[in-house]
C-alpha cells in the first residue's frame, strides 16, 4: 500500500500485467496520449520481462525522470511520461507465478487514488477516454453505489497497419462451460448502443478492462494462487458478494489485441522441462489444474467445496450470497445449470430471487462440454469399407452424436471439411463440443461417423466419456 494523504479528484490507479510483450509500450504511449489528463494517471505495470528486454527501451521512446525503489522482492522502476507517473515492477520473466498472481503484485501497489483501471498490455485507446470512463461510472451513481465497467473489448491488430476491427461498444455474453468447470465468456456486439444513455448490466467480468471506484483493487482483489483460466468469472462472483454492480459500456473506450501470435506466453516457457532444468518452480500446467480445482471449490462446481475460511480475502464477500448471483446470472455452478435468459444474451435483472428450489431447477439446462478424441488405430480397426486404408485421413465430414446412459441422442452435429481438417492429424481426431441438454441427461458416450465426399461411411467409432 501507498501511503497517500490526499486522494485527487480524478485520480486513476492503472494495473497492467504485462508478460513479455512488445505491445507495452506503444500501449503506454497511446493510452497517455489519448487521455485528457495524463497527470492525473498512475500507472503500475508487473512488468514480466526477458534479459533482453531493457529498460533502455523505455529510455528511447522518451520516458524519463528515472529512479529506483527496492520494495520487498522486487525493485521498482519509476518514469514519467508525458505528466503521467509510471511504475514498473521489475520481475524476470521465469520468476513470474501466473496471469492473477502478477495482477495481485500490483495491486499491493494501490494508493488511495479516486479510481482504479485494470487493463492488458496490448490496447488502444478514444480520444478522452478517461473522461469518458468516469462521465458513464458516475451516471450509474443513482442505481448503484458500487458500479463497475466491464467488458471484451472489440479487436485490433497490430500486425496488420494497426488494423480496428469495429467501432461498436460489445457486451459480455456466456459462452459455455468448460471440462473444468470455468464459465467461459464471448462478447457480441450491444445492439441500439447509440440510443443508449447509460451502460447495461452484465453477468460477468473481463480481466483485460475494468473501471471502477479505487476501492475496488482493495476489496476484490485477485486471487495469487489463480494462473489464467477461471480469474474471470471467479471476480465477477466475489465483486458481486462484495455489493458491487457489473455493467458494460454503452460508448467505445478501447481496442483490445486478441491473436497473440506475435508474442511469447508463460506457457512456453515455463514448461516441464524448465522445472527440470531448475528455472521454475512449478510448470503452467501444475498451477493450471491447482487453480481450476481451486475455483470449483470457490463457486461449489460440480458439488465441490471448501470452507470459506480457506480463501482468506481471496473469498466470497459478505454483502450477498453466491445464491443471490446465481439468481441474478441465471446459472448453478453445482449443476452445471443455465437458464434459457443466459442462452439468450439477455440482460440481467437486479435482485432477481429464487422463488423455490424446485423451481429454480425447474428453469435450468445442463451445460456440456465433451471432449471427442478418437486414435488413428481405433478408426482402422472399424472400417467399414474394404480397400481404404486410413479411413481417418481419406475422410472428409464427420458427424458425431452424444448420448446419455439410456441412449437418448443428446446432441448430433456435423463436422465438415474445414473443422475435419482443423481437428485432425495423422493419428488422432481431437476437438470439443460444447451443447445443452435437461438438467438430468448426463452424457455418457458419443459415436463418431467419418464419410467420403460421395458420402459414404467409412467407419463408425463408439466412446464412453470418461467422469
Amino acid at each position: 500500500m501507498i501511503d497517500v494523504s490526499v486522494t485527487l479528484p480524478n485520480s486513476i490507479f492503472v494495473q497492467i500485467a504485462s508478460y513479455r510483450d512488445p505491445q507495452l509500450i506503444p500501449t503506454l504511449l497511446d493510452f497517455i496520449h489519448q487521455a485528457r489528463k495524463p497527470d492525473l494517471l498512475r500507472i503500475v505495470v508487473c512488468w514480466q520481462h526477458a534479459p533482453d528486454e531493457t529498460i533502455g527501451q523505455f529510455w528511447q521512446q522518451g520516458f524519463g525522470k528515472w529512479r529506483t525503489e527496492q520494495t520487498g522482492s522486487w525493485t521498482i522502476q519509476h518514469l514519467n511520461y508525458g505528466g503521467a507517473k509510471i511504475e514498473l515492477i521489475d520481475v524476470p520473466h521465469m520468476m513470474s507465478q501466473g496471469a492473477c498472481w502478477a495482477r495481485n503484485l500490483l495491486q499491493q501497489r494501490y494508493g488511495g487514488e479516486r479510481y482504479t483501471l485494470q487493463l492488458d498490455s496490448h490496447h488502444r485507446f478514444v480520444d478522452g477516454w478517461d473522461t469518458l470512463v468516469i462521465d458513464m461510472l458516475e451516471s450509474l451513481r443513482d442505481e448503484s453505489p458500487k458500479p463497475v465497467l466491464t467488458t471484451y473489448l472489440p479487436m485490433f491488430d497490430p500486425e496488420n497497419h494497426d488494423v480496428r476491427k469495429g467501432d461498436e461498444p460489445r457486451l459480455l455474453a456466456y459462452s459455455s462451460f468448460s471440462k473444468d468447470g470455468v464459465v467461459v465468456f464471448r462478447s457480441k456486439k450491444l445492439s441500439d448502443w447509440r440510443m443508449r444513455t447509460r451502460p447495461v448490466r452484465t453477468r460477468f467480468f473481463s480481466a483485460h478492462f475494468a473501471f471502477a471506484d479505487g476501492h475496488f483493487a482493495e476489496a476484490v482483489q485477485h486471487d495469487p494462487h489463480y494462473f489464467f483460466l477461471g480469474e474471470e468469472i471467479s471476480i465477477a462472483v466475489r465483486a458481486f458478494t462484495h455489493g458491487y454492480d457489473l455493467y458494460c459500456p454503452h460508448r467505445l473506450i478501447a481496442w483490445h489485441e486478441y491473436k497473440r501470435s506475435y508474442r511469447v506466453k508463460i506457457w512456453n516457457d515455463h514448461t516441464q522441462e524448465a522445472k527440470e532444468r531448475g528455472d521454475v518452480e512449478a510448470p503452467w500446467t501444475e498451477r493450471n489444474q491447482r487453480s481450476f480445482q481451486r475455483n470449483r471449490a470457490l463457486l461449489g462446481v460440480d458439488g465441490e467445496t471448501l470452507p470459506q475460511r480457506d480463501f482468506g480475502k481471496y473469498g466470497l464477500g459478505a454483502e450477498r450470497t453466491l445464491a443471490d448471483y446465481e439468481a441474478y446470472a441465471g446459472i448453478c455452478f453445482a449443476l452445471r445449470g443455465i437458464q434459457k435468459s443466459v442462452l439468450n444474451d439477455e440482460v440481467p435483472v437486479p435482485a432477481a430471487q429464487r422463488v423455490s428450489e424446485a423451481t429454480w431447477k425447474a428453469s435450468l439446462l445442463r451445460a456440456n462440454d465433451v471432449r471427442v478424441c478418437v486414435h488413428r488405430n481405433s478408426v482402422d480397426k472399424h472400417a467399414l469399407i474394404p480397400g481404404i486404408e486410413q479411413p481417418l485421413s481419406a475422410a472428409t465430414s464427420a458427424v458425431v452424436a452424444i448420448f446419455d446412459n439410456g441412449d437418448t441422442e443428446l446432441c448430433r452435429k456435423i463436422v465438415d471439411a474445414g473443422r475435419l481438417s482443423r481437428h485432425r492429424n495423422s493419428d488422432w481426431l481431437d476437438f470439443h463440443e460444447t451443447f445443452e441438454s435437461e438438467l438430468e441427461q448426463i452424457p455418457a458416450y458419443y459415436v463418431v461417423e467419418l464419410f467420403d465426399h460421395a458420402g459414404n461411411m467409412l467407419s463408425r467409432v463408439r466412446r464412453t466419456i470418461d467422469a
